[in-house]
């Protein structure tokens, strides 16, 4: 069983410390390197699709969260208010979304800019308990790729569709296997906001989005103020969890009183759709971890390539191999200690995508030997080829290692 904690571990990704608490793991180089990438290619994913990036802080004050509803509906997912002063009281956040509100109403808005798609990956904050604190599945301090797109309610629909494409986009890149789709709707005797004619054509909403999509229906999982589709994940135990969500939210635009001039110049009211594509870095590599057995598809690997020379005459030329790579925005190391097998090995162990060996042969005709980490040769080639090919696949973000 591929359990993320332990090759966490072996392959230096991620680290939990006592001393930084349970439920806040370190990123280690490596496992930084990985989600550097997944971030940019989510961020510039998102940016192609029309949104823009915001950066908001990690805390509020008591009156934005009582507004938001989230200290009324959701204080007990909450860690307790900091206080200040008597009336300096401020709150770590558990969602991004009233932070986003705040931007939308910066100014005023018109018809014409809508849907309005606001960005971030931000962090929020949970106290979990301690029971079911896990490696980086239930984690206390929560980095998530996070959207809020404020459109008019006609709009509803086709851009809860997009969300859905830009979603089947990220996770045929990334190599995520949905488990399936779960309409989280509201259930009998729990606390929401809005009115049942609201949640009704909310839920409509999202059932014609999965319409010749198979889903099942989870009445009671709702959030406290809106209807949800949960894309869900399987991890190496077989137990499924939530990675990506698509939210609809009449609720919070009439808290914040947001608005915007339509097309005679009067006054309307937005609907707020919260969204994930990947959900939080700290869950899709949790569960990217267990699924690729930590061998990643080369884009986001930790290194790319690992440059190995065979004895001492060659470690020039491999340096300058390296550092050819390295200027053509791969992730290389140099790795000169111990046999050529047994770093060869270690490259393979390190789930490395690419070893390029320079023998003495090489050297003289300007080539390299690359091998694969499954255990693959490819024929020596020029130099200038081997890295091509390795930058073409990396470039291509293909789940292949030879194109």
């Amino acid at each position: 069983m591929h359990d993320h904690r332990r090759l966490g571990r072996e392959l230096e990704l991620f680290h939990a410390d006592p001393l930084s608490g349970a439920g806040l793991p370190v990123w280690l180089p490596a496992g930084a390197a990985a989600r550097h990438s997944v971030e940019e290619y989510v961020r510039e994913l998102e940016r192609r699709a029309g949104y823009q990036h915001v950066y908001s802080p990690p805390l509020g004050k008591r009156e934005l969260f009582e507004l938001s509803g989230h200290l009324g509906y959701f204080a007990g997912d909450m860690f307790p208010v900091l206080r200040l002063s008597d009336d300096d009281e401020f709150v770590l956040r558990p969602a991004l979304c009233p932070h986003h509100a705040l931007v939308y109403r910066a100014r005023g808005r018109s018809y014409r800019e809508l849907p309005l798609r606001i960005a971030e990956l931000g962090g929020m904050y949970r106290p979990e308990r301690s029971g079911v604190l896990g490696g980086l599945s239930r984690v206390r301090a929560i980095s998530l790729n996070d959207a809020h797109n404020f459109c008019p309610p006609e709009q509803v629909g086709a851009e809860v569709a997009e969300v859905l494409e830009l979603i089947r986009v990220a996770h045929a890149a990334l190599g995520v296997r949905p488990a399936g789709f779960r309409l989280s709707l509201r259930g009998p005797g729990e606390k929401y906001v809005g009115d049942d004619e609201e949640w009704r054509h909310a839920e409509d909403l999202l059932r014609a989005a999965l319409s010749g999509l198979p889903y099942v229906e989870a009445p009671g999982e709702a959030a406290f103020y809106g209807p949800k589709i949960d894309i869900q994940v399987r991890d190496a135990a077989g137990r499924e969890s939530t990675l990506s969500t698509i939210q609809l939210d009449f609720d919070k635009p009439a808290r914040f009183d947001l608005c915007y001039a339509d097309a005679r110049g009067r006054r309307a009211r937005p609907v707020m759709v919260h969204r994930s594509l990947v959900g939080s870095m700290e869950r899709l590599f949790g569960y990217l971890i267990e699924v690729h057995a930590g061998a990643f598809p080369a884009w986001y690997a930790p290194v790319q390539v690992r440059v190995l020379p065979v004895g001492p005459e060659q470690v020039a030329a491999a340096e300058a191999f390296r550092r050819d790579c390295v200027l053509a925005g791969l992730r290389a190391e140099l790795v000169v200690d111990g046999s050529l097998g047994a770093r060869i090995r270690d490259a393979a162990r390190r789930r490395v995508p690419y070893a390029a060996v320079l023998g003495a042969r090489e050297v003289a005709a300007g080539q390299v030997a690359l091998r694969l980490r499954d255990g693959r040769g490819v024929d020596p080639m020029a130099a200038p080829d081997a890295l091509g090919l390795i930058a073409g696949v990396v470039a291509g973000r293909s789940a292949e290692l030879l194109p």
